[in-house]
Parts: C-alpha cells; structure tokens; sequence
C-alpha cells in the first residue's frame, strides 16, 4: 500500500490551488493556467502508470487495469488537445469593423464595387413556419447583390410557390444524391456569383450578416468566413431541468470557446450554415463539397487548407436559428454528427490523409466522439463494480494517494477549463449532458468505427415537425438501472461481515463518487421528461418603447414585455383601461401598425396579432428575426450554473407532457413536383430591407407631433 503522510499528501492539492488561484484570479495568465493543468497531468500519469498497474500480474490481473488506463489516457490526450485550443483564442470583431468600414465606402461610391453574393437555403422537409423565416430574412440583407435561392430537395409544390411570390429564386433536383453536399453541389452549378454563403432552412441571419463578413476576403488566403450557431430557443436541456433563464444552451463553450481559439491556430472549420465561402475554392477543390461523409462541412475545411485556404472565424452572432426543439430531434442532430465524424477517419480526405500540417491532424481528430462518451460509462460503472464485483481499477491505492494526486488533476481540469472559458464552461452542466448523450451517442460511435458508411442521412426535425415523445425511455431507464446498482453496491457494503470489497480504506471515497453519480443520473433522468412546448412562437424581450392604440383613442406605451410573431404582452404601470375582445392597434418601428384584439388586461396586457396583409407579418418577421436577439445570451459563473441545477432537484416539476403539440394544417397540400431540375430566378429587386410608413404617420397624427416622419432603413 502505498502510504503518504499528510503534508505530502496535501501539498499538490495545495499547489494546484495556489496556482490556479494566482493565474486565474491575481494576475490572470492563460499560459499559467494551461502550464499549471498540464503539470498536473504529467504528474498524475508518472504516478498512474508506474505505481498502480499490477504489470508483473496476469491476463486475469491486468484486463481491467489496462482497460480503465486506456480510457483515461484517451481522455487526456483529447483534454491536452483541447488546452492547446484554448490556449490562443482570437477576437475577429475589430477586423470585421475595418472590413465593415471599407465595404460601406465602396458601396456609397458604387454599389458595382461590391461583388455578387449567391445566397443558399438548403432545405429538405422543414415547415413553412421555420423556411419563410430564413427566406424573409436573407431577402432583407444588406447588400446590393444578393442573389437569394431556395434549394429545395424535398421537391414541394409550396416551398416553389412561396419563392415566387415572396421574390426569392428556387432549384431543385431529379435526385437527393450526396443529401445536403449534393443539394449544394447542384445549385452551384447553375449559380455564378464569386461568393456563396450558405444557410440550413431555420437559420435567419441578421441584416449585416455579409456585411461583418464579406470584408475578410480581402486576404486572398481565406476560402471560408464562419460565424457561430446562435440560437432562438431553448434546447432540451434547458427547457427540461427548467434553466431557461439561469444558463445558456449547450453549444456555447463550442461555439464561443472552441471555435475562437481553433482559429487562433487556423484551425477553425466551416461548420454548414452562417457561412461564406469563395466560389473559388470549390473549383479549386474539384468543383464543390466534398461528398464521402455526411458532415461534408469538415472535408471542406480540410480540403481547403490542403489547397492553402484558411477558414476565418467571426465570434459574432449574425444568425439565428432553432436548437434542438425535443430530446428526439436533439439525438437525431447529435449522430448524425457523430458519424460523419467519424467517418472522415477512413477517407483519403480525412485528417489522416496526406497533406496536412500536424496540427490540423491533431485538432480535427474526431476521438472527442469516442473518448467523452466511453469517459462517462467508465465513470459511472467503475464505482459500481468495484463495490459488487471488487473490480478495482488500480492496485495498492489509498485515500491519501488519492487525494495527492487524482483529486488535483480534477480540480485543475475542472477549474482550469472553466478559467479558460468564464461563462461557456460549466462542469456539472456538461457532465450531465455528456452522460445524457453517452447512451445513445456512444452505441452509434462504436457501430460506425466498425461500419463507417452506409448510414443514412436524417435531417434534425425542426418547427412544427420537431415532434417528441412524452419521454425518453432508453436513457430513463438505463439511469433508473443504474440508480438502483449503485445503491446496492452500497448496501451491500455495509456490513463488515459481507463486505464485498476488500479494500475498506476506499468505500468513503467511493460511497462519495456513487452519491455524484447518482445525483448526476437523476438530473440526467429529469431531462428525459419532456416538457411541453405551450407556444407556438418564440417569444423575445422588448427592447425599445412600444405603443398600443385603443379603438377608444387611449394610447399606452411600455418598454417592458415580449413580443412574438403571434401576439404581444406588455407590462405597465397601471392597470390598462382595456376590455378582453377589444379590438387595437399596435405601432411597431420598421413594420407599421398591426392589427391585434386584447386576450388579457390590467398590468399585464396580452395583445394576439390578426394581420390585415401579409406584408405587415412579412415585415414584422424580419423585424423580429434579422435584429439582435435577447435568448441565451447569459454568460453566468460556473458555480451560479452548478447551484441552479442542483436546486432543480428540490424544485422539479417531474410531471409529463399531455402529448405532441397539435401539428398545424399545411398553408397548401403537400403537392411534389416531378423528378426534374427547376430553376426560378430570383426577383430583380429585393423589397423587404425597408418598410412603410403608416406606423410613424399614425403615430405622429395622434401624439400631434410636428415633425416630418422619416422613411425606415
């Protein structure tokens, strides 16, 4: 047994504190931090390897060892790779106002100056609720040639007659060859403008969206610029532990963390919608996107750094689209990326094929897929063995050892990540997301290591489409299984005279890790409830005085409330004079007046939209969708994410969803055009970058104001 005495037992501990505390804290020091969690590493592997593997044992002896050592060393080299990544991250942003500046100038000159963007939607079976959103909003770019195309692979009837009547252009295909690559493929070669940027159906970017990001092509090196996925909503995780407000969704250490510091290295990646690419790089590259893996993004990345490109990363959010909207679609988006991930592994093209730096090998290796999933199964079952089966992962290991050298390697990657990405990263968050994905995303992994092609594409359902079952029984169960083995290995452990484990010094430290697991599992469990979506429409905070004109001839106006394409609600110091059913006016600045009745009165008034023409509701679409937007934009401290977590445990709402949201009838049946390619030019001139009058003639005729309203931009 290897015995330490208690100062050396707490030293390291101690000096992984101090430093973390002086490098994070005192004087901050990306490098100390990384020096300081990669110290602890080193120090903990030298004493893993060397002194608790039994090597001069058996078969019988080492399997288990070993086993548990692989994952962990997998695991570390993932969290090295991940240090170096996070160790130089960039902030575009000034570059982007310089490229910014430059474009406006030359587009004030002469709008000729600035070259033609051809604008792709890629589209397969989205609702309408999600696609007129996007097409709304790309058509309200701005930017004077933008050339917007739906390319709609599922071949309907309706999503043709909305680009017609809407002004965008429309493609389709005989075939869905190479799913969304080959959709891309396509289009491209009907389409001539030099740049393309590129959207999935329920992303809508922001008017300046080409703007912050045309101006860096002014580098001849860069092929692809990359802005981060923002979202409107609330993915399953927030929505289903009821953390809509205390944390921000899931992908923001990827996108706001990972990616920036990817780029530091020139490794960032396009990442398949809120792009913009050159057209000359596909032609560079074979003529358009690569097509032997179902994340066709990744090899196009890869192909262009093999041609000299280098893909730009903007940490702005310049689009918005939808998260996962049910833990269904949630498991659908995340193996369809774990596949393609994987994938690449066996492809000429891939990180292991030639002509590529080591770094780019390394950073686009995709073992975060294997290693995070096999870490939290190991993690979970090695305390439950070890108290039924007396299976331990090492050998002559104590609580002092432990505590001198496995307790500082947690607590520096735990803190030391979380320093490196304040308000991103939050460790018991993403530890029970990891384990909520590790029981399906795991199996699908390991499936595709062994069968890499073959699979089929599935698009993430989105909108009205999202569905979702009242449950998630495999994870549910799996974590119920889990709950009760843990429990029994405890149980079984009580009594000195049936102990099964041999080692009685650990059950402490054990007994602890069960009781983490199983806290885990239970939130892990909590997610696996789905919640009911009661909304139809995203609701967003107000941001700017609104005004509501009664048929009386009252007028209220508040800044405080939300707002959705549905309705309004409006909070206001008194009690509105306001009768349920009365009919009302809404002036909104760049839309006009809508049209409303009131649903609810007094402080809180809750106003439903009844549009009198389409281009009123057009209008506020882009209105709503191509401005910032106030959703997940919190960034709070680890421990305010840890504490509202937790108190989900005491505040649960454990009941079930009623069943699906009713499915909205389709505006037009679903009619499917013949197997041929259709192309429909886009309208000449793009109209919904400006809006009417009315709202500031009715505004400014009743409050009396003498002043020339002004045309909106």
């Amino acid at each position: 047994m290897n015995t330490i005495p208690l100062v050396e037992t707490l030293a390291p501990l101690a000096l992984v504190m101090g430093a973390l505390l002086l490098f994070g804290g005192v004087r901050y020091s990306r490098a100390g931090i990384i020096a300081t969690v990669g110290a602890t590493i080193l120090y903990y592997l030298h004493w893993r390897i060397t002194r608790t593997i039994p090597w001069s044992g058996g078969p019988g002896d080492l399997w288990w060892p070993l086993l548990c050592l692989t994952v962990e060393l997998a695991a570390l080299f993932d969290a090295a790779v991940l240090l170096a990544i996070l160790s130089r991250p960039t902030d575009r942003s000034a570059e982007a106002d310089t490229g910014e500046a430059l474009l406006r100038t030359r587009w004030n000159e002469n709008a000729e100056n600035l070259p033609a963007v051809d604008v792709f939607i890629a589209t397969y079976n989205e609702p309408r609720d999600v696609l007129e959103k996007t097409i709304l909003g790309c058509l309200a770019l701005n930017w004077p040639d933008a050339r917007i195309w739906v390319l709609d692979d599922g071949r309907r009837q309706w999503v043709h007659d909305l680009c017609v009547a809407k002004g965008a252009g429309y493609i389709n295909r005989p075939d869905n060859k190479g799913a969304k690559a080959g959709n891309i493929n396509h289009a491209l070669t009907l389409t001539t403008a030099p740049y393309v940027a590129v959207f999935d159906a329920d992303f809508v970017p922001r008017r300046d969206f080409l703007l912050r990001t045309m101006g860096f092509f002014e580098d001849a090196k860069i092929g692809i610029v990359q802005i981060p996925h923002s979202f409107y909503n609330h993915d399953p995780m927030q929505t289903n532990l009821g953390l809509q407000q205390s944390m921000p969704d899931d992908q923001r250490f990827f996108f706001e963390a990972i990616m920036p510091g990817r780029d530091g290295w020139d490794a960032s990646f396009c990442c398949g919608s809120n792009s913009v690419t050159r057209r000359k790089l596909f032609e560079d590259i074979g003529g358009g996107l690569p097509e032997g893996s179902i994340t066709e993004d990744m090899l196009l990345t890869l192909a262009s750094l093999r041609q000299g490109y280098v893909t730009r990363y903007l940490n702005e959010p310049l689009a918005y689209g939808l998260a996962a909207e049910s833990t269904a679609a949630f498991f659908v988006q995340r193996q369809r990326w774990a596949q393609g991930a994987i994938q690449i592994l066996y492809l000429k093209e891939g990180p292991l094929g030639p002509g590529l730096k080591l770094r780019h090998r390394l950073m686009f290796l995709p073992t975060a897929w294997i290693t995070q999933g096999l870490q939290s199964a190991f993690a979970i079952l090695m305390p439950i063995l070890f108290m039924l089966f007396n299976l331990s992962p090492m050998i002559d290991v104590d609580l002092p050892a432990l505590a001198s050298y496995l307790l500082p390697l947690v607590l520096a990657l735990l803190v030391g990540i979380t320093l490196l990405a304040p308000g991103r990263y939050f460790p018991l968050a993403a530890q029970v997301l990891a384990v909520f994905q590790m029981f399906r995303i795991l199996p699908v992994v390991l499936q595709t290591l062994i069968k890499p092609h073959g699979h089929a594409f599935k698009v993430t359902p989105k909108g009205s489409s999202a569905g979702g079952g009242n449950w998630e029984s495999r994870v549910l169960f799996s974590c119920l299984f889990l709950i009760a083995a843990s429990v029994a290995g405890m149980v079984a452990n009580i009594g000195a005279d049936y102990r099964i484990v041999a080692q009685d010094e650990l059950l402490p430290m054990v007994s602890f890790w069960l009781l983490l697991s199983m806290l885990v599992m239970i939130l892990v469990a909590m997610m696996c409830l789905e919640k009911p979506r009661i909304r139809g429409e995203e609701r967003f905070e107000i941001q700017q005085p609104l005004s509501l004109l009664s048929d009386a001839g009252h007028m209220i106006t508040s800044g405080k409330g939300d707002i959705s394409l549905s309705g309004l609600g409006m909070e206001v110091a008194e009690p509105a004079d306001l009768a349920i059913g009365e009919r009302v006016q809404v002036v909104l600045p760049e839309v006009g007046i809508v049209r409303g009745f009131v649903r609810r009165t007094g402080r809180r008034i809750g106003i439903a939209f009844d549009f009198h023409s389409e281009d009123v509701r057009d209008r506020l679409i882009v209105w709503l969708f191509t401005n910032r937007i106030r959703v997940n934009a919190q960034r709070p401290s680890a421990l305010a994410v840890a504490g509202a977590v937790i108190r989900r445990l005491w505040a649960a709402d454990l009941t079930l969803q009623a069943g699906p949201l009713p499915v909205p009838e389709p505006e037009a049946p679903e009619i499917k055009l013949s197997a041929a390619t259709r192309l429909v030019q886009p309208a000449a001139v793009r109209t919904l970058s400006t809006a009417g009058l009315e709202a500031e003639v009715a505004l400014a005729a009743y409050t009396g104001a003498e002043q020339e309203p002004k045309r909106a931009a």
